[in-house]
């Protein structure tokens, strides 16, 4: 593949590979599918070495070429990461199958029965960055609600993503499922990118993990339909009715679980009633664990060590070991805060009074609005769902984290004794 036109071919002959896997897992038992994923889930464990070998030199690489902490973060296969992996391959290898699944009927006038039932959208392309634990992810949950699809991910994560693409080809065929089902691009050029996302006679829609850049990229230039995962710009905030210990327990885990997560808090908004009492033990706390601290007046008031707050920094998604701090006077003001800034992924309340707890998550309009949890909470298996193919911020057609429903849809079905129209 020397060439951009060799490279265009070749993901031409696997959009149309892809199109006839589609074909045969319409028609695949859930029996089938299952036992692919756990032949996989099994092969992952017995060739951990090869997986762990093969993400070291990708790391190696990485460190060479100076790679962000957030993104190395992100590209490192841990063993407890690979029992994670294996283990979201059972659960979702149990989980219903959704594809088949008839909603309730309605009885219409002239006897006639209408309903909907689940369907596979058919092709999906991948485009990823840094993790490789997303080729296991997107590879179970396509197969699962019967979708083929074709993975792209990240350069840095090359040899560790063909590693995966082994153990997910031996698993399909384990289960007599074609190989093609799911296929993952063995090159780092950009020209496949730029051929996955205008295939609309293969593809059917396009799901992009990554950065802003791609993301702009991608709404740019593709042709197929995209579900989008945005940066996660989150929040959480502490309301005035909030406990002062649970406060601190939740901000602190929003931000300090990972850094690198789409689900890292990166802006705290607190009550100005709880600002004296909450915010110097828990910016401490943050200061003691290496996390820098960029405040508005208020906080810088209260927090010396805390540097004057600009908008970039409301703006920002910092994928480190920086936070914004601001304190409001009230919800109001904590609520247009996240209007204004927020990047509509994931936003939280610590809060004792229920009715603003339920105002909070009615006029927040993010994908998900938790109550008394950390905003890192947001991740398809901790939703149940066994893993996700990503975190959608749109509208249409799936919101938040993306399991097997959605990536499904529906047609009609209509089933009657011989009526006619008059």
């Amino acid at each position: 593949m020397t060439s951009s036109l060799s490279i265009e071919d070749k993901l031409h002959r696997m959009g149309e590979s892809a199109r006839a896997a589609s074909r045969v897992l319409m028609r695949t038992s859930d029996a089938d599918k299952s036992r692919a994923l756990l032949a996989m889930a099994d092969a992952l464990l017995a060739q951990r070495d090869t997986v762990r070998a093969a993400n070291e030199r990708d790391l190696a690489a990485a460190r060479a070429n100076d790679l962000a902490p957030a993104l190395l973060d992100r590209l490192t296969l841990t063993d407890r990461g690979i029992d994670h992996m294996a283990a979201g391959l059972r659960q979702i290898a149990a989980m219903p199958d959704p594809v088949g699944r008839i909603s309730e009927s309605t009885l219409r006038p002239n006897g006639m029965r209408v309903a909907q039932m689940r369907v596979p959208l058919g092709v999906i392309g991948i485009i990823y960055e840094s993790r490789p634990n997303v080729t296991i992810d997107a590879a179970s949950l396509c197969l699962k609600s019967g979708n083929a699809a074709i993975l792209r991910g990240g350069s840095e994560a090359l040899h560790a993503n063909l590693a995966l693409g082994e153990i997910i080809r031996a698993g399909l065929e384990h289960a007599g499922l074609p190989s093609t089902a799911v296929q993952v691009i063995d090159t780092p050029d950009r020209a496949a990118v730029g051929a996955l996302i205008t295939m609309t006679e293969h593809v059917d829609v396009i799901v992009p993990r990554g950065g802003k850049s791609l993301i702009e990229r991608l709404a740019r230039d593709a042709r197929v339909p995209l579900i989008k995962h945005l940066d996660g710009n989150c929040h959480v905030y502490i309301d005035r009715a909030a406990d002062a210990d649970r406060a601190h327990s939740i901000a602190f885990n929003a931000k300090t679980y990972r850094y690198g997560v789409c689900g890292s808090m990166e802006t705290l908004l607190v009550h100005a009633s709880q600002a004296d009492t909450v915010l110097p033990k828990l910016a401490q706390a943050f200061i003691d664990h290496g996390v820098a601290l960029r405040g508005c007046a208020r906080t810088c008031a209260r927090v010396p060590q805390a540097t004057p707050a600009t908008d970039e920094d409301w703006a920002t998604e910092y994928l480190g070991p920086i936070l914004a701090i601001r304190v409001v006077d009230d919800m109001d003001e904590a609520i247009a805060h996240i209007a204004r800034w927020g990047s509509g992924h994931t936003d939280a309340i610590v809060t004792q009074d229920s009715d603003a707890a339920t105002r909070f998550q009615r006029e927040v309009d993010s994908s998900s609005v938790l109550v008394n949890l950390p905003t890192c909470f947001a991740d398809g298996y901790e939703y149940g769902l066994g893993a996700e193919i990503g975190i959608s911020t749109n509208r249409l057609h799936a919101r938040g984290p993306v399991g097997l429903d959605g990536l499904t849809t529906y047609k009609w079905v209509l089933n009657g004794e011989g009526q006619t129209r008059g």
